[in-house]
């Protein structure tokens, strides 16, 4: 019996031992596991776009570079930002959808613009108001609480448009719940429509509606939530209030400065780093408002610039100006940064201007503008020419060239990052270069 007893306590010993050596291998197994699930959920499909742009380039020693990356590996770098979700150049902006293609594509910073609804929600829109050409609010019951109701075009005997269609929609007007119940589609609207069902045409060719049926709206709560889970960062923009809106940002939150607390607060009550969020906004207010009352995320909060011509730029000494106010980021339209020198792409006086004011520089938005030949080089010589190539219209030839300037602000100009409609173009690049 004495024997028997020893044996079975042997035993048990002998297990606990065998079991206790195991478990950190069982845990290291599951620990494996995780991360190749990690990984295989990670895994960048960049489409075939960016092959398309560099079959387009002409001979170079940047196209060889970039032919030679075409088996990858691709991976989500922060250096490609997915502009309102990162796929807007396909996908219903700042929805569900348009975020998942991105970060599909390697974004890895991925935004919602911000704004608000009546009952003090904050909202994934661009605008307060688009609300009439970014979803299908004008043919559903929510329509007769626009700001402005849907009014047709106007057209004379002759058949000559006297008057363009007209309607204004804001996110204002309706509670968190009746924003949810609509859907997303491709910003547009078309100028001569007689009907709602017509105002929601006008996509631009280079664009398509392939996938614009009935995207997913977000509340600012559920992007957060979404892009966390996709593995990305989150670069949130406090928009500006649209003063043709019935209700203004006023009179739901009291001041410009408690809404740009709400917006931080979103992320501090969901326990997100600092560190993973970059606040931008158009309104230097705000930005320095983050700097002065929530210092951690003020470090690298954005100030963008709204310069539509070179004249609407700020000097060097204004660059100098926002330096010492705390500033750490501009984010000018890629435009700003460039010029042409040779007939070759070069960083603008502005770029040079804001890296010696020690200014780190962010840019936007590749893949906004039409193809190269048929919509951007013929703008040359206009009155308007294409906005986001206004200052390089001498140095492109074809769509390719989107490459190229890609290259000068990543290297020459040494941007931080780019916001980008299609992440799979600026991915693609990030890879091949090497860039985080």
């Amino acid at each position: 019996m004495f024997t028997r007893k020893m044996f079975e306590r042997n035993k048990t010993a002998a297990l606990f031992v065998l079991t206790s050596c195991l478990l950190p291998v069982f845990s290291y197994a599951n620990d494996n596991a995780r991360e190749r699930d990690a990984d295989r959920g990670s895994k960048v499909q960049v489409g075939p776009r960016p092959f398309y742009l560099v079959d387009k380039m002409s001979p170079s020693p940047l196209k060889h570079k970039l032919e030679q990356c075409s088996e990858g590996p691709f991976y989500k770098t922060d250096f490609s930002i997915g502009h309102r979700g990162g796929a807007a150049l396909q996908f219903p902006e700042h929805t569900k959808e348009s975020h998942e293609a991105g970060a599909r594509m390697g974004a890895g910073i991925q935004e919602c613009d911000v704004t608000f609804t009546k009952d003090r929600q904050l909202v994934c829109r661009h605008d307060q108001c688009d609300l009439h050409t970014t979803t299908n609010i004008l043919v559903t019951e929510l329509a007769k609480k626009c700001s402005k109701p849907f009014s047709p075009a106007v057209f004379n005997a002759s058949g000559t448009r006297t008057a363009a269609a007209t309607a204004l929609c804001c996110t204002s007007d309706l509670s968190v719940f009746e924003y949810k119940t609509l859907k997303g589609k491709m910003d547009a609207s078309n100028p001569n429509a007689r009907t709602p069902q017509e105002f929601l045409g006008g996509t631009a060719n280079w664009r398509t509606d392939l996938y614009s049926t009935g995207a997913t709206l977000l509340t600012h709560k559920e992007s957060i939530e979404l892009i966390g889970s996709l593995g990305s960062k989150y670069t949130p923009e406090l928009k500006g209030p649209n003063r043709s809106a019935k209700l203004q940002v006023e009179e739901v939150f009291g001041s410009q400065a408690n809404y740009a607390k709400a917006m931080i607060n979103d992320y501090k009550a969901a326990d997100i780093s600092p560190r993973r969020v970059w606040a931008q906004s158009f309104n230097k207010d705000d930005v320095l408002y983050w700097i002065k009352k929530e210092p951690e995320f003020g470090k690298q909060a954005v100030y963008l610039d709204d310069a539509n011509i070179p004249t609407q730029l700020p000097t060097a000494a204004e660059l100098k100006g926002y330096a010492k106010q705390g500033i750490k980021i501009v984010a000018p339209p890629m435009w700003v940064l460039l010029a042409v020198n040779n007939g070759k792409i070069v960083p603008s006086q502005y770029a040079k201007d804001a890296k010696a004011a020690g200014l780190e520089i962010i840019t936007w938005t590749l893949e906004r503008s039409g193809r190269i030949v048929e919509e951007v080089l013929p703008t040359k010589g206009t009155a308007a020419p294409s906005f986001y190539y206004q200052t390089t219209l001498n140095a492109l030839h074809n769509d390719g060239d989107l490459m190229i300037t890609l290259d000068v602000l990543a290297k020459q100009v040494g941007i931080l990052g780019i916001f980008s409609d299609w992440s799979g173009t600026v991915s693609y690049y990030a890879s091949c270069m090497g860039l985080k």
